[in-house]
């Protein structure tokens, strides 16, 4: 039997998934939340543009163009999107359309006008940073609209289209803000230096670098849509998270300190200055009555004014001992955390992971691995 005639047989269904495209990150909620913004944006920018428009202004102009709509599926879809940023919808959507309007009048066949006006419009949204591709659409309704389009001339291009996109992107902004979705949306930096030193971050300073990304895009000769920094990000949280899924037996109990030395939050500053130095600690956990862990306490915190510990302690990274220790290696490399506290599901001080003990463990795993 052939090779050919082994391979199992892809059915119709499969087939059809093969060209169905992907959204990475998508879930239920984020297209529920989409389709909910889409709604009440769409709505609000129609309604609103009525209301702002002055009378008499070519009233025949319609309110709300198409073009819109296809904005509306990168503003509320994948708000991430480099091309559902507001420069890109504003600048995109307003220069695609000036542009049409100037070929229009320039060109008088519709078809060549056309093909002209999308053309252009690409060049210029690439030029101005500002590539949206609902502005394709943009400069071709500014040649095939129809007489009331014609007749505004380059008004067209701010009432409506303009005006259209800064109330679609100003409900977007509002929208997102209640939804939790980054908008406009800044990828954060990968790592940031917390010493104030040229040096950086721990995190960034091993791995691939940005430059490894940048060549890695040349060779593939494709654009994708979505920020190098985010990128960046992406790519160095899946090595986070490869592994933890290979080192993912290691657990917090089978590295941590069970005998932690710690302070009581009513103690003054002057004991938990003494026990760092006794026992050459850098951080100590902070406990009530009860034991539960309500904070943490290091040199750091003892440099400002105060005489309580209660007062000057801050908020500690906690973990269980039953949970895998490799998902401690963000918090540990951060440039802030020095230790992550074990508690017991009631909150109890049961132990702590420092970096120490990260690093040797992680070392005599590489080590066995070599053996």
């Amino acid at each position: 039997m052939s090779t050919r005639a082994a391979l199992p047989r892809r059915t119709l269904i499969q087939r059809f998934r093969d060209l169905s495209p992907r959204l990475s990150g998508a879930n239920a909620f984020d297209r529920l939340v989409a389709v909910c913004g889409a709604l009440a944006g769409i709505g609000l920018t129609g309604y609103l543009s009525s209301v702002i428009v002055f009378h008499g202004l070519h009233a025949s102009i319609p309110l709300l163009v198409a073009p819109i709509g296809a904005s509306s599926v990168l503003l509320f879809a994948v708000p991430a999107s480099p091309m559902a940023q507001p420069w890109s919808i504003i600048g995109g959507n307003t220069l695609s359309a000036l542009v049409g309007v100037a070929v229009g009048r320039l060109v008088h066949d519709p078809m060549l006008a056309a093909a002209l006006a999308v053309a252009l419009a690409i060049g210029v949204m690439s030029a101005m940073r500002c590539l949206h591709p609902p502005g394709g659409a943009a400069a071709l309704t500014a040649i095939l609209g129809g007489p009331a389009v014609t007749s505004a001339g380059f008004t067209f291009a701010f009432v409506p289209m303009a005006l259209n996109c800064v109330v679609l992107v100003a409900i977007g902004w509002l929208f997102h803000k209640v939804s939790r979705h980054s908008y406009p949306h800044r990828p954060g930096p990968v790592a940031v230096s917390t010493h104030g030193t040229s040096d950086r971050p721990a995190p960034v300073r091993v791995g691939f670098q940005a430059e490894d990304i940048t060549g890695a895009l040349a060779d593939l000769g494709e654009t994708y849509d979505i920020d190098p920094d985010d990128l960046d990000r992406l790519l160095r949280q899946v090595e986070i998270r490869a592994f933890e899924r290979r080192h993912g037996e290691l657990l917090c109990a089978e590295i941590m300190s069970r005998d932690v030395v710690h302070i009581e939050a009513a103690a003054r500053t002057g004991t938990a200055i003494a026990l760092l130095l006794d026992h050459d600690v850098r951080t100590l956990p902070v406990i009530d009555g009860s034991r539960r862990v309500v904070g943490i306490i290091g040199l750091r915190e003892l440099a400002r004014p105060g005489r309580d510990v209660g007062a000057l302690m801050s908020i500690p990274t906690i973990t269980q001992a039953h949970l895998p220790a490799a998902a401690l290696i963000a918090p540990l490399t951060d440039g802030r955390n020095h230790a992550v506290v074990v508690v017991d599901a009631e909150g109890r001080l049961a132990g702590i992971v420092t970096q120490t003990d990260l690093l040797a463990a992680v070392a005599s795993r590489a080590g066995n691995c070599r053996s």
